[in-house]
């Protein structure tokens, strides 16, 4: 398609829906002439050799236009007022939860939204809410209708309600799109199933096993023991179909452009909910070829750099997640490469961090971190992480063999200590944690639990245990402290907040005992949150930490995200530490990761053959003054310093 045909399908397009090109729709359709080239180059990287080429990319241009006509007013200006990359400010900071878990009911949500706030929250994640079928929902990621939320969460209009309150009070809100499958009971699904062959080329059915044997060759399996290999045989239709992840989540076929159109009509849609961030899941697995392992190929990244295109167009203050967790490298491409570098998703999670720091809390040594950092530096000016401690999802040790062995360790050992350490079966391991789809053959796994049982509050209050809890909740606001002042959006996983503890009650329900993820995925009990009101409890020491992290973040500009962090040459391998510079603010941010106290040179921070004479510590509210570099820091164990160079 040429530049002539663009401007034809354009003409086209403004004609049949009456746009008003001088007026209500200007910027729109500026928008769209801007982009139109770039959509169309990546398009065409798709879809140049499909029989049906021409005919979905005007279909996708009519879905760009009704998107817009669509789209509310107050949408419109709300996109016109966030500042561009609003979403690196140091003023954001976000929760993820799940509404029937955390309240209840989306009609019981703007109820808490004071208690978030109180906490210095201002964006919300909700986790999914659209229909999905109850025992086959995968925590809401097998959907069975794109457009209509669950009725055990609420309706579409109590999901309205609920974001105009929030952006009354200033808040932000994300949800997540599934797009790499749908639940066996989706419409689509529904029909592929009862043998229409439309809808059986929105997904991968084959009539043997002839071709899947071939990908088989090469894909790994994602939930090796729950759900062994990725496909499953559909009786019905006397065929198999994909499924990487549940027999009851079936695969999208995105060399169908068919299936992206649609897709970017659902994307959309979502975006004229009012989305501030669309979290896209699992974007790695997008598109699929024999002979690879099916994860992070080029085309996938085609996909989100056109979705990417597609919503600067109709709704360009809504921010893009890839939820890629995958290895370092890997997850540097999600941001966009060359052409298209910052171009791809806003942000991705940085899981490679989040994981590092679990290896330095178990080890007390601070190496293998520092070895990742060159590589997570490369993330462009622009773009931003999320970063966090915890999450829905377990806890991955993706990173690379390279970056422990740098640190002296052999990658295997290292990694199954680990394992052992947080699952508790260490000796003298303080962790109450649990392994995750356990691969019998390579005997990978990962990891479940909380973020105070993993750091030893579980086991502290068993133990009766004043000295062990009061480590236990330095540990908790270590951690804390690391992800919120890295740089990046700190997402918060509710619950963490009060310090709850694993949930084993999991192991009752039928529908959940085979996925121990559900240990730390709690229900709220609102009498143990009004403990965090009550000085001296656990749940008040916790909550009141991080409080006062998130209020000290607010207030420093210097922690937006603005490419402005610089990793400290290691001088005590138990000590961690980087510098925020920017706007002639000078903020170091030291760790000590050991259960002994740590001495740190003042050498440390010597920069531009300078050393500070003045510092101020705003966790303590003490300054510090520096008269010589052969002085040391000292470290209590765990303790961390947020120190501002004073002028």
């Amino acid at each position: 398609m040429n530049n002539n045909q663009i401007v034809n399908a354009l003409f086209d397009a403004v004609q049949n829906n009456n746009l008003d090109i001088a007026g209500t729709d200007k910027k729109f359709y500026t928008k769209l002439v801007l982009h139109a080239a770039e959509i169309r180059d990546l398009y065409t990287k798709l879809y140049a050799q499909h029989p049906a080429y021409s005919e979905n990319f005007s279909k996708l241009i009519e879905v760009l236009i009704a998107a817009n006509q669509n789209r509310a007013t107050d949408l419109k200006n709300r996109d016109n007022k966030k500042a561009e990359n609003w979403y690196l400010s140091n003023e954001l900071a976000g929760m993820s939860l799940y509404v029937d878990r955390f309240c209840g009911h989306l009609t019981k949500l703007p109820g808490k939204l004071d208690y978030v706030l109180n906490l210095g929250v201002n964006l919300l994640h909700l986790m999914p809410v659209f229909e999905s079928p109850e025992n086959e929902s995968d925590g809401g990621y097998a959907v069975s209708d794109f457009r209509k939320v669950d009725k055990k969460f609420g309706t579409l209009k109590d999901l309205h309600k609920l974001r105009q309150t929030m952006q009354e009070k200033d808040m932000y809100l994300m949800l997540d799109i599934v797009l790499n499958h749908t639940s066996h009971k989706h419409e689509w699904a529904q029909k592929a199933r009862a043998g229409e062959k439309e809808y059986q080329d929105y997904f991968y059915f084959f009539d043997n096993r002839t071709i899947p044997d071939q990908f088989e060759k090469n894909m790994p399996e994602v939930f090796p023991e729950s759900a062994p290999g990725n496909f499953t045989w559909i009786e019905e239709c006397q065929k198999w179909v994909m499924t990487v992840f549940h027999k009851y989540q079936w695969d999208l076929n995105y060399s169908n452009p068919k299936v992206f159109v649609e897709m970017l009509d659902n994307v959309l849609f979502y975006a004229n909910l009012g989305i501030d961030i669309l979290r896209i899941d699992a974007p790695a697995f997008l598109w699929k070829e024999i002979g690879t392992n099916c994860q992070n190929l080029p085309q996938a990244h085609t996909i989100l750099q056109l979705l990417k295109q597609c919503v600067q167009v109709t709704a360009p203050g809504m921010a893009l997640l890839g939820e890629a967790i995958v290895a370092p490298s890997a997850i540097m491409k999600y941001f966009g490469q060359e052409r298209y570098k910052a171009m791809e998703c806003d942000f991705a999670y940085n899981a490679t961090q989040m994981a590092l720091q679990w290896d330095a809390l178990a080890t007390g040594q601070v190496s293998v971190m520092l070895s990742a950092q060159p590589i997570l530096a490369e993330k462009p000016f622009g773009t931003s992480w999320i970063t966090y401690t915890r999450c829905h999802d377990d806890i991955g040790l993706g990173y690379d063999d390279y970056m422990i062995q740098e640190a002296g360790y052999n990658s295997y050992e290292h990694r199954k200590y680990l394992k052992e350490y947080f699952s508790g079966s260490h000796a003298g391991s303080p962790s109450r944690g649990a392994l995750f789809s356990v691969n019998p053959k390579t005997q990978d796994a990962r990891i479940s639990g909380t973020l105070a049982s993993l750091c030893g509050l579980e086991k502290a209050i068993e133990n009766n245990s004043a000295v062990q809890i009061v480590s236990s909740i330095q540990k908790i606001l270590l951690m804390q402290a690391n992800s919120f002042f890295l740089g990046g959006l700190p997402m918060l996983f509710y619950g963490d907040e009060a310090a709850y503890l694993n949930d084993y009650s999991f192991l009752q329900n039928p529908a959940k005992s085979y996925d121990n993820r559900w240990m730390h995925r709690p229900v709220i009990d609102w009498e143990k949150n009004k403990l965090t009101e009550v000085p001296g409890t656990i749940e008040s020491q916790v909550f009141s930490g991080t409080q006062k992290l998130l209020a000290i973040r607010r207030k420093l500009s210097v922690v937006a995200d603005t490419k402005n962090t610089k990793w400290l040459p290691r001088h005590n391998i138990h000590v961690a530490g980087f510098l925020r510079n920017g706007g002639g603010k000078s903020l170091y941010c030291i760790f000590n990761y050991s259960q002994d106290s740590s001495y740190l040179t003042w050498y440390a921070f010597k920069q531009n053959g300078t050393i500070p004479v003045k510092l101020f510590d705003h966790w303590r509210e003490e300054e510090y003054l520096i008269s010589s570099d052969e002085d040391y820091l000292i470290l209590d164990p765990y303790a961390f310093y947020l120190l501002e160079v004073v002028e």
